[in-house]
């Protein structure tokens, strides 16, 4: 096996290319062992309890005054992280969606479009849903379209 790092002038985001002749145990194992180096480590709290979750998991991230709460299908979870925080650690597909949300656009099931005001986020699955204002819905669509490539 070889291994070479390129540097590169200008690139905003890290990316690492695997190039193989077939994909066997060592390769996905690899794999495996770069995306949990760079998904970040987030601890989700309720009661007096620590959890552990998939950020998959996650639908959104949301102030409730003083507080974030982070979103999943059935349950929310305190975060003693700031929004801005959230933003600059979480994967690409988070994206703000309000001043006061950011979204997993990998669990967005549809987005009802309002010209006038805020546009409804649904999730599959759930109840809950979002708003995006429109200061944020072209940011979204775009991931939305990146999504869909």
């Amino acid at each position: 096996m070889k291994l070479r790092i390129e540097l590169t002038d200008g690139s905003t985001e890290d990316e690492v290319i695997i190039r193989c002749g077939r994909v066997d145990d060592t390769i996905q194992k690899l794999q495996e062992y770069i995306l949990n180096l760079a998904s970040p480590r987030l601890v989700f709290y309720k009661d007096s309890q620590e959890y552990y979750l998939p950020l998959e998991e996650i639908l959104f991230f949301e102030t409730d005054s003083e507080h974030i709460f982070a979103h999943t299908t059935k349950d929310a979870f305190k975060v003693k992280y700031k929004l801005y925080e959230l933003e600059e650690m979480l994967p690409r597909f988070f994206v703000r969606a309000a001043k006061g949300t950011i979204v997993n656009t990998q669990r967005i099931y549809a987005i009802n479009r309002n010209l006038t005001a805020s546009s409804q986020v649904r999730f599959a699955g759930t109840h809950k849903h979002i708003y995006v204002s429109r200061h944020y819905y072209k940011t979204l669509k775009e991931k939305m379209n990146e999504r869909n490539i």
